[in-house]
């Protein structure tokens, strides 16, 4: 369906972009994977400004969501600009989704500010001003012939355009392919691989988004939605083939167009580290000089309160140990940076063998994700009011790197997001099942009988079973006045949920979980699985354990301890 032009930037101009955005770098992804090089040759920049992109589109689904579920009003530009920004920064990865996380949020921060309806072409002037300068300020060394380079000249562009957004967006796309054109002249990697900055090209392709919203009309194309075709690659931002490179630059002996990966073998340090940070302005000021002499490629990115960090070390730890200083670091991610890299020696070597059969599962908090990994899962960290992205899902199916996979969601909400990952990763070739499963404990059932010998059909027979044997609660605090099933909860009240609906609520969170056992316990059970939240006294699980020993003979307790999983409690019955 061709995309209906906006006149002014408003609420639906932003949903409109992020949507456009994403299936612009979903065509381009692999490609500006392929021309990764800088600033380290690990080919996933694509992929990573596609999963930022794509957490940002999901918050601005929310907020429209949110408001036709409470009537026909809909929400503000403010509303949406602002769940663009966070979106993307809780979801941002990698080094170029730091950066393009605080491009969006530099826009945002003047689209919201004034609290208007809409903006016109010379708001989103100063909104591309605004977010190429903040960008460029939260990166400790910033570095010419990247995509800061293409944002300023985007921003540049822009300024000196008049008329309404669609003139200005165009301005902007014009400057920043020009500028990305040249990138290679600025930075000899890019010189010697023969290619253009890949993060850089991503954001040409969401600039290219931004046109279209506006026009209807895609860079390049020959009408709204238009789309230029290159062999079997498909190129929405209006580039001709090759772009990726330069005229008159060719590749390095032995390399594939756009491959220059292997041409990047330079030193450097050995993780990428990654973590969301809640920490007061002043402690980051003392975070920054801490990373930046501890690595490099340090991008500290956000504010209000909530920070992305992202930083190359040697000692992961130390970075780690630095945002505990600073403040409450989640949603950590540690990336070795492996053979095949720009870091490893041996860079080039051909890619491991697949495995078999590999397990992804979704986990609520770092205890069950330690108690999955050992089991031989690949986890995915989902923080409370943080799921993830269905592009989140399939990276991790990549990087279980087995020829079948099962796929635990663990959660209910998730079902339409791992069906999503699923079929995408069946397209990429992969056979892949998905089990329903609605809680950690589910899949915990299921892991305990998974057997990667047996055939995958028999397998996946057997971890459904065993999952949807065993009935699922969990102990939380109400955070406001609702209905439920088992009546008016008040905030601050603790809830008892069995299999997703409230069926007990208690003022305490022993007499509580007890209540609940109890009911669960009376239709029979053999096994009963605690997780524990690190907020929950341990005291809570000793007394449960005690009462199941006492009052139901044939029944074992298994103890786990779930860390920041949002419940207090997830209990399981088999």
């Amino acid at each position: 369906m061709a995309q209906v032009p906006q006149t002014f930037f408003d609420a639906l101009a932003v949903r409109a972009w992020c949507g456009l955005a994403l299936d612009a770098l979903g065509r381009a992804r692999e490609e500006i994977d392929a021309i990764n090089v800088y600033p380290v040759a690990d080919g996933d920049t694509g992929t990573n400004l596609y999963l930022t992109v794509e957490s940002a589109a999901t918050a601005v689904e929310a907020v429209f969501a949110g408001y036709e579920a409470g009537g026909p009003e809909g929400p503000t530009l403010a509303d949406a600009a602002r769940a663009m920004a966070h979106g993307a920064l809780i979801g941002a990865r990698g080094n170029s989704g730091t950066i393009l996380a605080q491009l969006l949020r530099g826009m945002a921060q003047v689209l919201a500010g004034e609290e208007a309806a809409h903006a016109d072409g010379q708001g989103l002037r100063r909104a591309l001003r605004t977010a190429a300068d903040s960008a460029r300020r939260a990166v400790a060394h910033p570095v010419e012939g990247t995509v800061l380079t293409v944002a300023t000249a985007a921003a540049d562009a822009a300024g000196g355009a008049e008329g309404d957004c669609g003139e200005v967006a165009r301005a902007a796309y014009d400057g920043a392919r020009t500028a990305l054109a040249a990138t290679p002249g600025q930075l000899a990697v890019l010189q010697r691989a023969g290619v253009v900055d890949a993060g850089g090209k991503g954001l040409v392709a969401v600039l290219a988004a931004l046109v279209e919203t506006f026009t209807g009309e895609t860079p390049g194309g020959t009408g709204p939605g238009a789309h230029a075709r290159v062999g079997h690659a498909r190129v929405g931002h209006g580039e001709p083939a090759g772009a990726g490179r330069p005229a008159g630059v060719t590749p390095p002996a032995g390399c594939a167009d756009g491959g220059g990966a292997a041409e990047a073998a330079v030193t450097g340090p050995a993780f990428e580290v990654i973590y969301l940070l809640e920490a007061e302005d002043t402690a980051v000021q003392r975070l920054r000089q801490r990373l930046d002499a501890l690595g490099d490629s340090l991008v500290v990115v956000g504010g209000d309160g909530l920070w992305n960090v992202h930083v190359h070390v040697d000692d992961a730890g130390a970075a780690v140990e630095a945002g505990v200083e600073a403040g409450r670091p989640h949603r950590i991610r540690i990336t070795h940076f492996g053979a095949g890299d720009a870091h490893a020696p041996g860079a080039g070597r051909p890619p491991a063998e697949r495995v078999a059969r590999a397990v992804v599962a979704v986990v609520p908090g770092e205890g069950l994700a330690g108690l999955y990994t050992e089991a031989g899962a690949t986890t995915v960290l989902a923080r409370p009011g943080e799921p993830p992205a269905s592009g989140e899902l399939v990276d991790a199916v990549r990087r279980a790197h087995a020829h079948e996979v099962v796929l635990l969601p663990n959660d209910a909400e998730l079902r339409h997001t791992a069906a999503a990952a699923a079929e995408q990763a069946r397209a990429d070739g992969l056979r892949v099942a998905l089990i329903p499963t609605r809680s950690a404990v589910q899949g915990i059932a299921a892991l305990a009988v998974h057997e990667p010998e047996r055939r995958f059909d028999e397998d996946v027979v057997a971890m459904t079973s065993a999952a949807g044997a065993t009935r699922y609660a969990e102990i939380a605090v109400a955070e406001r006045q609702s209905w439920t099933m088992a009546g008016i909860c008040q905030a601050g009240d603790v809830l008892g949920l069995i299999d997703g609906d409230v069926a007990v609520i208690g003022d305490d969170v022993t007499a509580t979980a007890t209540a609940v056992l109890d009911r669960m316990l009376s239709a029979g059970g053999e096994m009963v699985t605690l997780v524990l939240g690190d907020e929950t006294p341990h005291t809570v699980a000793t007394r449960l354990e005690t009462h199941v020993r006492e009052g139901y003979l044939a029944v074992d307790t298994v103890l786990h301890q779930g860390g920041r999983q949002g419940a207090l409690l997830l209990i399981g019955v088999e």
